[in-house]
């Protein structure tokens, strides 16, 4: 390594490895939570027509005030909240820890959870605290409420539905970390769209919670547009640390158009969580697989011993890409995650993982 670099950037960030996304070229991709139908012709037709009057050559409004009016009413987020927009869930994570960063502040969650929680935790000087999840992927209350105890942590997130589990946790188990907690707890509602509950009207109950989501599991992953909900005082400091213009002119008129037409993104929503159920009962047919429950647009499943790396590569060799989580986390070791996909998708994954596990002939 070069030695000005060495000498100039932090050891924890030296330390860690760049966040891989897989080449998916040429492959059917259940590897990354997208939604993979897209958008009428007729709905496609009108979206273009509707950017030809973005004026490319002027910044965006920076608060996005239309599109966070229509967000607040799509939402149902009460007058006495504020939302605040970020490029992805991933910036709003960066914005609330750089607001609270400290060497000495520890940032806590569940493990295994979504990994940018640790990983922006590290980039912002912070000690991070990832508490064992129970053997079924339920919280471990006891062990929990402990480390609160222990670290007094500043932020604690809650992926609800967890990634890359996809259960959701019990709700009055969540309530009693909200209790117990002294800083902000962020309840992490990426996959809302396919679990059917929310912590948004409870905002009003708790000082210390916000709640986050993202209009990427529902077909808008290519805008990159996260919200975070909560009381006002602590949206104007995180607002504060947002940097200008952070929603682009075209994110804002794209998802602007997209609420209007939500019955289309309900209706794609509503298929796949049909098709999840599906899919868990294809999967749970095949012998040596364990399927885990989701509440999410993916399922976990755990392969027979040993044989995860090869499962994901010979599948990845038949044209499908799912996510290899086996060496992630000692709790996902043989697991695998595939995203629920399109019926035809779902069947060449099913096909294919049945030719890697069932012995011809048997």
């Amino acid at each position: 390594m070069n030695d000005k670099v060495k000498k100039l950037i932090r050891p924890e960030i030296q330390a860690l490895s760049a966040y891989h996304v897989a080449d998916a070229s040429g492959l059917i991709k259940l590897d990354a939570m997208e939604n993979p139908y897209g958008w009428p012709d007729d709905m496609v037709s009108d979206w273009l027509a509707r950017l030809k009057s973005a004026e490319l050559n002027r910044y965006p409004d920076p608060e996005a005030k239309a599109l966070v009016k229509a967000l607040r009413r799509n939402i149902g987020l009460s007058n006495n909240m504020e939302l605040m927009l970020g490029n992805g869930s991933d910036e709003l994570i960066q914005i609330v820890l750089m607001s609270v960063a400290s060497h000495d502040r520890v940032v806590m969650a569940p493990s295994p959870t979504f990994v940018m929680y640790d990983m922006i935790a590290r980039f912002t000087a912070m000690q991070y605290v990832g508490v064992p999840l129970k053997e079924d992927f339920s919280l471990d209350m006891d062990a929990m409420l402990s480390a609160i105890k222990q670290y007094q942590p500043a932020v604690i997130f809650l992926a609800w539905p967890n990634n890359p589990t996809g259960n959701l946790f019990d709700k009055s188990d969540v309530e009693a970390i909200i209790k117990a907690s002294s800083g902000l707890v962020i309840v992490d509602e990426a996959y809302h769209a396919f679990c059917g509950d929310s912590f948004v009207p409870e905002l009003a109950h708790y000082d210390n919670l916000l709640v986050m989501r993202t209009l990427s599991k529902t077909g808008l992953a290519g805008l990159r547009l996260g919200m975070l909900m909560g009381a006002p005082e602590w949206i104007t400091e995180f607002n504060k640390v947002r940097l200008p213009y952070n929603i682009n002119i075209l994110s804002q008129a794209s998802a602007g158009f997209a609420l209007e037409h939500t019955e289309v993104l309900d209706a794609q929503a509503q298929s796949l969580r049909e098709e999840r159920e599906t899919l868990s009962q294809q999967l749970q047919s095949i012998n040596g697989v364990t399927v885990y429950p989701s509440k999410a647009n993916f399922i976990l499943f755990r392969t027979p011993d040993g044989k995860a790396d090869n499962i994901h590569q010979v599948l990845k060799e038949k044209g499908v890409l799912i996510k290899n989580l086996n060496g992630s986390n000692p709790a996902l070791k043989n697991c695998l995650r595939v995203t629920v996909g399109k019926p035809e998708e779902n069947e060449c994954f099913i096909n294919a993982l049945q030719e890697v596990l069932v012995p011809s002939g048997s």
